[in-house]
């Protein structure tokens, strides 16, 4: 129960300011119809009501279980089931991804067709599966984040140069998705669950930074992608 009135008061503390922000514009400067006004309010309580439920099955499914996957993986002691199991975890969470859909429904809006919705969404979360396996390798390896950012970020820079114009905001957005409400509680929970295991409990701070790498894989996935459409 306590858990529940701090997730709503975390909820309410988030959404008010907005909320009290756009009152004041309506009533001083920009003044919209009062219909769509009230489906703003409207909007703001399901949005609310939403947010509670989506934060309290994150803290009570998604994060647990993350972690617990990573503990029983690391478990087995077998790199390759770790590292594949990590790539297949992070490619189909990123295809739930609410963030990724949005995305992709966009950019084939906007490119009348030119660049399918299937194909990026693919393409996105296959780029974030790899660099969630490639995390997994860093954590077991206790390789430094630094050089593996260093060096993918180089990569995505060389690449770009070699990919048509309208593909490299494309990319940078993409890369985006791997901040969403799915993608990061998931993959956190599940390099917590490997560190803890394989490092000690000591290490589990090596579970983070798996954001930071996966952000990378969308990037590089849409580039190649404009190098295949370009």
């Amino acid at each position: 129960m306590d858990n529940i009135k701090e997730t709503f008061l975390e909820v309410v503390l988030s959404i008010l300011p907005i909320t009290i922000v756009i009152t004041i514009l309506q009533f001083t400067l920009v003044w919209l119809p009062l219909d769509m006004f009230f489906q703003f309010l409207i909007g703001a309580g399901m949005v609310g009501a939403g947010l509670v439920l989506f934060l309290l099955g994150v803290n009570i499914g998604l994060l647990p279980i993350g972690e617990m996957i990573g503990s029983a993986l690391s478990k087995t002691k077998r790199i390759w089931l770790i590292v594949f199991f990590g790539f297949l975890l992070g490619l189909v969470v990123t295809i739930a991804e609410p963030d990724v859909r949005v995305l992709s429904s966009q950019v084939d809006q906007v490119s009348g067709g030119q660049i399918p919705m299937d194909i990026l969404i693919l393409s996105v979360a296959i780029g974030v599966g790899v660099f969630v396996a490639l995390a997994m390798f860093r954590i077991i390896f206790s390789i430094n984040i630094v050089y593996l950012l260093a060096g993918g970020y180089a990569i995505v820079f060389l690449l770009a140069a070699f990919t048509p114009s309208v593909f490299v905001p494309i990319s940078f957005d993409a890369g985006g998705v791997t901040t969403g409400p799915l993608t990061v509680p998931f993959i956190l929970s599940l390099g917590v669950g490997v560190a803890a295991v394989m490092r000690g409990k000591s290490s589990s701070g090596d579970g983070f930074g798996l954001v930071a790498l996966a952000s990378i894989g969308p990037i590089l996935s849409v580039l190649l992608l404009g190098v295949i459409y370009g």
